[in-house]
This record gives C-alpha cells, sequence and structure tokens, in this order.
C-alpha cells in the first residue's frame, strides 16, 4: 500500500527548475533510499513531503502530493499537523540546548500533553526505539549537547519519534557521523521500518542496498528510475541508473 503518491510534481526556487514531473509512489512501512549526484533533487522533493519547502522564498510547486488519498500540498492542509505526521530527521544533529529529557518532552507537550507520567513514559519510549535510552537514562536532566555526534542524531529521532508519527523522513542523517555511529543509525532504520514508514536521502550506495526496501534514483531533477532495492543495483532498467551506481559519474 502506497503512503504516498506523488503526481506529475514540478518544483521551481524562483526560474529554476528543481523538480521535473516527478511521479512515484512511496510504500508504507517500507524503507526507501532516494540517490542521485548533489543537486538532483532528492532532498528537496523530501522536504516536500511535509512541506518544509514552504519556508524556502520563491518556491512554487505544481501538481499533487497525496499522504493517505489527501493531496498535502492543498491550501487547506494543516502543515502542523502534517509535520506531526511526518517527521524529519536532518543531515547534522540539531538537539535543543536544553536537557535529554526536555529534547524529548518537547513536541509532545506542544500538542497538549501535560501530565508527567505520559511524558516520562513518551520519554523511556522514544529513546528505546532510537536504541539511546540505555545511554542515557541516567542522566536525563543533563544538557544534550554533552552526547556524542552519533548520540544527538538518535536524540533526535527520538525528538521526532515522541510526537508518534506514521513517516519520518531522513535526510543524510549519518553523512557527519564516524563508522560505528553510522553502523547504529543503520540498524536503527531496520527496525523503525517495521512501525513506519522511512524515506531516506544518501549519498552512499551500499548504505541503501544495506537499509532500503526500494531505491529511487534522481538526475536533473528527475526520477530516472525507481523499483525494489536489489532488482535496481543488480538488474537497472535504465542505462543511466547503471552508471551511476558503477561509478562512470556523480
Amino acid at each position: 500500500m502506497s503512503q504516498f503518491r506523488i503526481q506529475n510534481l514540478n518544483l521551481y526556487y524562483g526560474s529554476f527548475q528543481a523538480l521535473k514531473g516527478v511521479n512515484l509512489d512511496i510504500p508504507e512501512r517500507r524503507a526507501t533510499a532516494f540517490i542521485g549526484p548533489s543537486g538532483c533533487g532528492k532532498s528537496t522533493l523530501l522536504k516536500t513531503l511535509n512541506r518544509m519547502t514552504d519556508l524556502v522564498e520563491d518556491c512554487r510547486v505544481e501538481g499533487k502530493v497525496l499522504f493517505d488519498g489527501k493531496n498535502i500540498l492543498s491550501r487547506l492542509t494543516d502543515v502542523n499537523t502534517l509535520r506531526r505526521r511526518v517527521g524529519m530527521v536532518f543531515q547534522k544533529p540539531n538537539p535543543f540546548p536544553m536537557s535529554i529529557y526536555e529534547n524529548i518532552a518537547f513536541g509532545p507537550r506542544t500538542h497538549g500533553v501535560r501530565k508527567k507520567e505520559e511524558l516520562d513514559e513518551l520519554v523511556e519510549r522514544s529513546l528505546t526505539e532510537a536504541a539511546l535510552w540505555g545511554e542515557v537514562k541516567d542522566r536525563l536532566r543533563k544538557s544534550a549537547l554533552g552526547l556524542s555526534g552519533g548520540q544527538q542524531q538518535r536524540l533526535c529521532i527520538a525528538r521526532a519519534l515522541a510526537v508518534q508519527p506514521e513517516v519520518l523522513l531522513m535526510d543524510e542523517p549519518t553523512s557527519a557521523l564516524d563508522p560505528i555511529s553510522t553502523a547504529r543509525i543503520e540498524e536503527l532504520v531496520l527496525g523503525l521500518k517495521r512501525e513506519y514508514t522511512v524515506v531516506m536521502v544518501t549519498h552512499h550506495m551500499q548504505q541503501a542496498k544495506r537499509v532500503s526496501d526500494r531505491t529511487v534514483f534522481f538526475l536533473l531533477g528527475e526520477v530516472v528510475e525507481a523499483g525494489d532495492t536489489e532488482r535496481l543495483f543488480s538488474s537497472p532498467q535504465d542505462a543511466r541508473t547503471g552508471d551511476y551506481i558503477n561509478g562512470r559519474f556523480g
């Protein structure tokens, strides 16, 4: 079943067209990887899925992005509700300058959760889902800025999970991390996709092969090819896909 159905999507930054006629389905409770050279539209499409592109001046979008059958590009869309349902983790860890506990509790509080017992439960569950609880449970009241880079990124994942989203968008979540932290995030993604729809932008093709069920190859703002990850890497249907994954360009 498709969680997102993208139909004839065109996106412009001023006069520059960043996405060109994108048609794509993103399946529910699977991990989908976006690959392609820098500047090809991967992150732009990712940010369109929860309307982060609204924050970019002079950005214009045409077409439809259906989320559970409703067009999120409609003026009637409640963007705050959308971003609660479709969370995002960025390339660089960005914990708030407050305690570990307050980082996780911040989102639920803004959505009306006030009882300490509920917040405590949400904090523990979110940190557990992000494979961080065991490392931080004895220092929840200490600053999140004291965590390592890999821990900060897992904290940001926990923070996104705390508002109980249905989708988790990840924009190159391991690009700033060491190999050990990268492996932990990848292992985390493999677990999360059992409960959430995960969409990840990555520059590392081996990472896409390790964690995703479906891979989408972008080039110059267009979707060149999309399909089952194993099939796409072993027998690409488009020569440009084969050239890219075999290192002939990019």
